[in-house]
Order: C-alpha cells, then structure tokens, then sequence
C-alpha cells in the first residue's frame, strides 16, 4: 500500500493587486513537503507526506502527483517563477527526489512554452527584505506587509515574493520595493519572453 498522503491545501488568499490588462506570472516555491504556488487567483500549498522506507514506485508517485497539480494549478502564464534548488552539498536524504520535482517541474513547464525563471533563495529573501540571508519568518511578515496578503505558511510566502518578483521584472511591480530590494532582480536568471530561452 502506498504511504503517499495529501496532507490539506489551503484555500487560496489574496497575492496582492492583479494587474488585469498585463502579463500573467506564477510564483513556485518548489518543496517535496509544501510546493507554494502563487498566481493572479491567491496562493496555495501542495503538502505531501512520505517515507523513507518508501518504494521507487512510491517516490515516483508522488513526485509525479505534485508535478500534475502544480501544473493544474499554475494553467496558462506568461512566466513562471521557480527558486532555484538549494546547494547539493546540503545534508538530506531525499536529494535526488527533491531534484527530480524540481526538473519535472520545470521540464513540464518549458514543454508548455511557458518560459521558466530561476530565483536563487537569497535573491528570494532579498527582495522580501533586504537581507539574502532573512529567515522564514522575515519573509513572511514582510510578504504579509508589503502585499497585504494572508499568508499561513512559509512556502506561500515564498512563493508570492516569486510572483511579485517575475511582475517587478516585467515592470508591473505588486509594489513598489526599496532600491536595495529590487536589486536581487539582477542576480536572477530571466527568459527571453518570446523564446523561453534563460539569458
């Protein structure tokens, strides 16, 4: 029997203004536990669970199963927004599942002609707060006060921070952020909107 279970999703919350008539971003914050998903609807979670012990058969079940909603959700974009993975050199035994989400991810994305953004984490917490190496929580307050948004976990927070990011890019900012914020734009890997190609 399979030990994959969807946790809960949360409903989705207000991301900050919608710019109507502009381009349509996503923000991902791609996690095997809670991907965070941003679009002009609100935010959400994909929570799931899983073991160690688990199959090959399961592991890929399930990252399967994250990649079909994650996609579903995102729908049709003008950019999708994903953090980079984290270093390799991390400790943590599900190194290569987290890799192998994060490429079927992308690889689905890109294979929709949606182009794909490449946000490092510290670029992430530096346009939420000024700092790259802010905390979870940092982000979140300054998330929730910037954009005025109902934020119950970390994983949206991220993901909104993505979202606004993609948007600031294409110059339709959610908000306006400090000079030193919206630096971390250029430490960003941006496509070419009418290829999808990374410059």
């Amino acid at each position: 029997m399979s030990s994959l279970r969807i946790i809960s999703t949360s409903a989705p919350a207000p991301a900050g203004a919608d710019p109507r008539t502009g381009f349509r971003v996503a923000g991902l914050d791609i996690s095997l536990t809670g991907t965070g998903i941003a679009t002009a609807g609100g935010t959400t979670r994909v929570p799931t669970a899983g073991r160690r012990s688990d199959s090959i058969l399961q592991r890929r079940n399930r990252i399967k199963l994250i990649s079909d909603i994650v996609v579903t959700e995102v729908g049709v974009v003008d950019l999708a927004v994903v953090e980079g993975p984290v270093s390799y050199s991390q400790p943590g035994g599900s190194t290569w599942d987290r890799a192998g989400l994060w490429w079927q991810i992308v690889d689905r994305l890109i294979g929709r002609d949606i182009p794909v953004a490449v946000v490092p984490p510290t670029c992430r917490a530096k346009y939420a707060t000024g700092s790259g190496g802010a905390r979870k929580v940092a982000v979140i307050e300054a998330a929730q006060r910037r954009y005025g948004a109902l934020l119950p976990t970390d994983d949206e927070a991220d993901a909104l921070i993505l979202r606004a990011m993609g948007l600031d890019h294409l110059g339709q900012p959610l908000a306006s952020v400090p000079p030193g914020h919206g630096a971390a734009l250029a430490g960003c890997q941006w496509p070419d909107i009418e290829t999808g190609v990374l410059r």
